[in-house]
């Protein structure tokens, strides 16, 4: 069995959607989910704001990883984000996770990035130390904040 890393097209988004479920009820956050396949086939393949690799193995995608770039005023440079990575659970511990984040740090690289960032949850200690094995380091100074659409848009209204 050889595994395969293959951009995403547009007959691997039921897949993708597939994993996105998984990976949410893992993270007991399924409650949360909003997407759709309409609206991943819009970013992924039609707008292209998002990008997605997979992990093939003999010719079933097993896993995933969905990215963005940024840029960093500071860096001067573009940088890549990773959204979401995931593996099936009957595939993991054979190093199928680290295929998929090296190939992002590839794309990274050819894509002249001065960094890449994703967040973890704080109780996911499986992968925060699969992070850290990979040279990573925890940015500990910085609190993330996010605005929901609902606030979005009573700012926004609030604003006009």
């Amino acid at each position: 069995m050889s595994l395969k890393i293959i951009p995403a097209d547009e007959s691997h988004i039921p897949f993708i959607f597939s994993f996105i479920q998984k990976m949410a009820a893992y993270e007991k956050l399924s409650h949360q989910l909003e997407v759709s396949t309409e609206q991943l086939h819009f970013h992924l393949i039609k707008n292209k704001s998002a990008h997605c690799i997979l992990a093939i193995e003999d010719n079933i995608p097993i896993g995933f990883a969905l990215y963005f770039f940024n840029f960093s005023t500071f860096k001067g440079k573009q940088g890549l984000y990773l959204e979401d990575i995931y593996v099936e659970e009957a595939h993991r511990g054979k190093g199928y996770g680290k295929q998929l984040f090296l190939a992002l740090v590839k794309i990274a690289k050819q894509h002249q990035c001065g960094r890449m960032e994703w967040s973890v949850l704080n109780w996911n200690k499986p992968a925060i130390d699969f992070y850290k094995s990979l040279g990573a380091t925890p940015m500990d100074e910085w609190t993330v904040y996010r605005l929901t659409e609902e606030k979005i848009i009573a700012i926004s209204d609030i604003s006009s």
